[in-house]
């Protein structure tokens, strides 16, 4: 029994992965059509108002990912080469009681460069989980990234400065249970 090979066109109305883009007239098979992509809003008949209307959406999408690109490179600018500091207890060996968790850097960046990212953006090659100096990958749009360096210190070591760390209520004597 053969199968028919015919394609229908349709006008994508939002992004589609590995389809296309708001715009678009794409063609696909009759059923992903009928079935997935009319029904969720994803595209329309390409009508010649339809092609219009979404010509302008397609204009507005195009600037506002211009737009994001920029902002992802002027953070770039921001966060390359720069240094966060982690305080951790340690134990045997330099090694930490607790890992620094991507949570924790984002939280550092958002605190330091009043930039919020997600925590999926930060790559980290493994687990940091000893005193010393990681470097991190932040994916901040697409293929652009910024290189930063986690430093891990013992916590209760003082910065180079006069001993400003002698009256730091964080350092008080608890004992961990």
């Amino acid at each position: 029994m053969a199968r028919r090979k015919s394609k229908v066109q349709v006008l994508l109305t939002q992004p589609v992965e590995k389809l296309g883009e708001p715009g678009d007239v794409v063609e696909v098979a009759p059923g992903y059509a009928r079935n997935y992509l009319l029904p969720k809003g994803l595209a329309v008949e390409p009508t010649p108002h339809n092609v219009e209307r979404l010509r302008k959406i397609r204009e507005q999408r195009l600037a506002e990912l211009r737009s994001r690109e920029e902002q992802a490179r002027a953070l770039k600018e921001k966060l390359e080469g720069a240094v966060l500091t982690f305080y951790r207890k340690v134990h045997d060996e330099e090694k930490l009681y607790s890992s620094v968790r991507p949570e924790e850097i984002v939280a550092q960046i958002e605190e330091r460069f009043g930039v919020r990212l997600e925590r999926d953006r930060v790559q980290l090659e493994r687990p940091i989980e000893t005193v010393g100096r990681h470097p991190v990958t932040l994916t901040l749009y697409k293929d652009i990234t910024a290189e930063v360096t986690i430093e891990v210190l013992p916590e209760g070591e003082s910065e180079p400065s006069s001993g400003a760390q002698a009256s730091d209520p964080d350092s008080s004597p608890t004992e961990a249970t």
